[in-house]
């Protein structure tokens, strides 16, 4: 049976957890990655997507690298995974970077992408609500302790005379939002591309505002330290295949949005491409790393530090280890 809201499809909000590995070679295997498989967690968001053109772009393949891949619904529990050891790689914004650091001594390899403009607060659209501080007494739908959930509550709320309290906070995984709008159980939600653009298309929500304002929200793709300490030369090898995807999504975006928008068509998203093509354009996919990002970090460090969410300033020079994308650039 399929549960409808307003000709919404529960099959259109709800997105897929598991997912098949992905290990096709073409035969072309450096000897210094050579089989080497790699647990790969993503997020199955619009954050997620760059990897998961990653893993089916073949290009990790030509570079003797497999994959298997683990998806979640948001990058702060392929954190957790990776912090229990469950998984070797995977991507996050800061705060969830700088927590994993803490809790299990996670580094990040490469900034990935910008996401700040995919994050939203997206309000039903029959309550007429335009700024945040309407939303006094409201129900909020929120994935606590994902990274854009610290931001609002951290940044958003404090700058727009909302405060902890004022609101009713409703945890759920981002994916289940939308149905949740479209019952009228929650008031608004924050959350990523594509729910937004879906919400907005099938006229249950507006968006009112969206993190850029407040953080361009950097994406790294983070290591465990015993995936580094073991396979320094597959990590590098591993980068260059970005390298070719960043080519990928400048010079042929085309054939980037076509696997991606196929992967959640395949999960019944009823999704139009204008609408996936509003998404995606707010992602930047530009692997490397910003000269700017230590006072960035430092930033989310001290509110992590201040609500005790970590236990100490991290040294970034441990965190972020650029010199594999270094060795990466000079040998690609």
């Amino acid at each position: 049976m399929t549960d409808t809201w307003n000709g919404l499809s529960r099959r259109h909000v709800l997105a897929a957890t598991g997912a098949t590995a992905l290990t096709a070679g073409f035969g072309l295997t450096p000897a210094a990655a050579a089989d080497v498989t790699i647990r790969q967690g993503y997020q199955t968001n619009i954050w997620g997507m760059p990897t998961y053109y990653l893993m089916k772009s073949g290009y990790l393949e030509k570079r003797g690298l497999k994959t298997e891949d683990f998806a979640v619904p948001s990058g702060n529990l392929t954190m957790q995974q990776m912090v229990a050891r469950q998984v070797d790689m995977g991507t996050y914004a800061g705060p969830s970077l700088i927590i994993g650091h803490d809790k299990g001594g996670l580094v990040a390899i490469a900034q990935i992408e910008t996401v700040g403009a995919t994050g939203a607060m997206v309000v039903r659209k029959d309550l007429g609500i335009k700024t945040i501080a309407e939303l006094k007494g409201k129900k909020i739908a929120n994935q606590t302790g994902s990274s854009i959930g610290n931001i609002f509550i951290d940044q958003v709320c404090p700058a727009n005379g909302l405060k902890k309290g004022e609101f009713q906070e409703v945890r759920m995984d981002v994916n289940n939002m939308i149905a949740a709008m479209a019952a009228k159980t929650v008031d608004a939600m924050i959350n990523i591309e594509p729910y937004n653009a879906i919400a907005e298309a099938e006229g249950l929500g507006v968006s009112i505002m969206d993190l850029s304002k407040y953080d361009q929200v950097p994406v790294f793709m983070a290591a465990t330290p015993d995936f580094v300490e073991k396979q320094p030369d597959a990590i590098v090898a591993y980068l260059k295949a970005w390298l070719d995807v960043k080519k990928d999504f400048k010079e042929n975006p085309k054939k980037a949005a076509d696997v991606i928008y196929s992967f959640f068509t395949s999960k019944g998203y009823d999704m139009k491409q204008e609408v996936f093509a509003k998404a995606m354009g707010r992602v930047a996919v530009d692997p490397g790393f910003p000269k700017d990002l230590v006072p960035y970090m430092t930033g989310h460090a001290e509110v992590l530090l201040k609500e005790k969410k970590i236990a100490a300033i991290p040294d970034w020079k441990k965190l972020l280890r650029t010199d594999f994308m270094d060795k990466a650039r000079a040998g690609a």
